[in-house]
């Protein structure tokens, strides 16, 4: 695991980093997914490059592997509770990443998963869209 320097922000994002992790948690929120459904999912992906960050979130228990012996054999991954709890917090980056960032989503919602704006953040959301609206 990389160095959090004491930090519980910086070790989960450290838990998340890599070119394909976010993605591969947000399609297994949708539920269980094999190997080879999951790489179509994931355009672009080799099997060692995914084969390796799978295994980077199993070790973090994000995922969990389990594996059907039969020929072939049939691997399949899921998100452990502790990487469901992490679908919440990754949706609100998604719309922080949207407004502030102007990037659209190009991921299906999370349907496990509604999402709410924290009060706080939703009244600052309006109250800035008055402010917009009336040209201030």
């Amino acid at each position: 695991m990389k160095p959090n320097f004491g930090c519980p922000v910086q070790g989960t994002i450290n838990t998340l980093s890599g070119k394909w992790k976010v993605v591969a948690v947000w399609h297994l929120g949708f539920g269980p997914k094999r190997f080879a459904a999951l790489r179509k999912l994931l355009p672009g992906i080799s099997e060692k490059v995914l084969t390796s960050q799978l295994r980077q979130l199993e070790a973090d228990g994000i995922v969990s592997r389990q594996v059907r012996y039969a020929s072939p054999p049939q691997v399949t991954y899921s998100l452990t509770a502790a990487g469901e709890e992490l679908l919440e917090p990754m949706s609100l980056l998604c719309h922080w990443g949207t407004r502030h960032l102007g990037i659209p989503s190009s991921l299906p919602r999370n349907p496990k998963r509604p999402v709410t704006l924290p009060r706080r953040a939703a009244s600052e959301t309006n109250q800035a869209r008055h402010a917009h609206a009336a040209g201030t």
